[in-house]
């Protein structure tokens, strides 16, 4: 990993070079997308099934796309038993974090007939698209699934590629069953967010697509939005771990490493206090990566985006912190719980040195869909509130309208729309 002296011109540096880790930055590829879009939206099943076999090599046609119960009880043989109990542990704690973020329709009346609230209306159908192969992760399905089943959702659906017999990884449709997914359709890649966003014959059109993929996924729900409803563009992953000189450098290191090894394109850095901690933690760096099973990706991902800063200070520690707003930030500090208060930016906090970012991952409960590439400034982690939509409600009597019903026609004519004056003069002619 680069060792940095933290600075304002290092700090600026690191951030432009993070950023070009964007879905924004691969332009190249729009045009691609662009043509798999509109040739779905034209001639929909034909189209999926001819890029499934050129891209997945699997004859999918309209018989056989939806996964059948069959292929759902063959995936459980399939799949160790004691997996499918964490599935379903960690099921029970995602669906009580996300119980608390439920909101409720709401409404307050006065005296003289005024009525105002809020309506919570759940979508009806949503479509979630889960990646396959060597990047099949179960775990993405219950943070997708489990907010939107607590958020009432009618119907949800998925779209994830086959293998080349026309088979979907069994970890995903074991996760799929038991979150409670409708309907699990053999489709991938850019063609399956066309789907989902415009429907074919075989593959019902949704209100709003959510799920992680690669940078033609990304684009093609970046293209689409606005038909539909998405849940972020996301860019490669990222962990950022602030730590002083009280930090365990073996721990450090290890979650470090541990969202390093999702691709090449991921970001792992380390802002310290403490010189002696930045040695240290090079050094259990270098050791993990010659025993981990993914240590060329690691060692890719740390050379490209890899980098420990060492600040002067805790203050200017934070405040670099901040600008980054990395994904998942860990806190390994003498006391963690000061210093989150200080914190503004960042998808999740982990707090102390027993609260490793994989705890967020798979099990604690909280979500793993997080804003990255700096955008945990302005975005918040996938909740309950992404599957609901709210309408206001106004309701006014005669009695409580007429007190103020000039100064609406005043206002109205101040922004010269007579039609929206005359709509409130004509409840008073005399």
């Amino acid at each position: 990993m680069k060792k940095v002296v933290l600075t304002e011109d290092t700090k600026n540096n690191i951030l432009e070079d993070l950023l070009k880790r964007s879905p924004n930055s691969y332009g190249e590829y729009e045009s691609i997308v662009s043509d798999i879009l509109e040739n779905v939206k034209t001639n929909k099943d034909k189209a999926v099934f001819e890029y499934t076999k050129k891209f997945d090599k699997a004859d999918i046609n309209a018989s056989n796309v939806l996964v059948t119960e069959e292929e759902v009880k063959e995936a459980y043989d399939l799949v160790e038993p004691s997996l499918v109990e964490v599935i379903r542990k960690a099921i029970t704690n995602i669906r009580e974090y996300h119980e608390k973020q439920k909101q409720y329709s709401w409404f307050d009346s006065k005296p003289d007939g005024t009525i105002l609230g809020q309506k919570i209306t759940a979508l009806s159908k949503v479509g979630l698209y889960v990646p396959g192969g060597k990047a099949a992760y179960p775990s993405s399905v219950l943070m997708n699934v489990i907010p939107a089943q607590v958020a009432g959702v009618e119907k949800i659906i998925m779209c994830t590629p086959p293998d080349a017999q026309g088979k979907v990884t069994p970890t995903t449709l074991v996760a799929a069953k038991e979150a409670g997914v409708a309907e699990v359709y053999k489709v991938g890649g850019a063609q399956a967010i066309a789907a989902m966003a415009y429907g074919t014959e075989s593959i019902p059109k949704v209100d709003k697509i959510t799920g992680p993929g690669n940078i033609f996924v990304a684009l093609a729900k970046k293209a689409v939005y606005g038909h539909v409803s998405i849940d972020s563009i996301a860019g490669p992953s990222e962990i950022l771990v602030l730590a002083d000189e009280t930090a365990n450098p073996r721990y450090v290191a290890a979650d470090l490493l541990s969202q390093a090894e999702h691709d090449e394109m991921a970001s792992a850095i380390l802002v310290t206090t403490s010189e002696e901690l930045a040695d240290q933690v090079s050094k259990e760096v270098d050791g993990f990566v010659k025993e981990l099973s993914r240590s060329e990706i690691i060692q890719k991902s740390l050379d490209n985006y890899g980098y420990i800063l060492v600040a002067k200070s805790m203050d200017e520690a934070i405040d670099a912190v901040n600008e980054i707003a990395s994904e998942h930030l860990e806190l390994v500090t003498k006391d963690p719980f000061q210093t989150m208060t200080k914190i503004k930016n960042a998808g999740a906090i982990f707090l102390g040195e027993y609260s490793s970012e994989p705890l967020g991952d798979y099990f604690a409960g909280p979500n793993h869909v997080l804003p990255t590439n700096g955008t945990a400034k302005f975005f918040s982690p996938l909740s309950v509130d992404d599957f609901i939509k709210k309408t206001s409600i106004i309701s006014y009597s005669r009695e409580a309208l007429e007190p103020i019903h000039k100064d609406i026609i005043q206002f109205a004519t101040a922004e010269r729309l007579t039609a929206h004056a005359n709509s409130i003069a004509v409840r008073f002619e005399k």
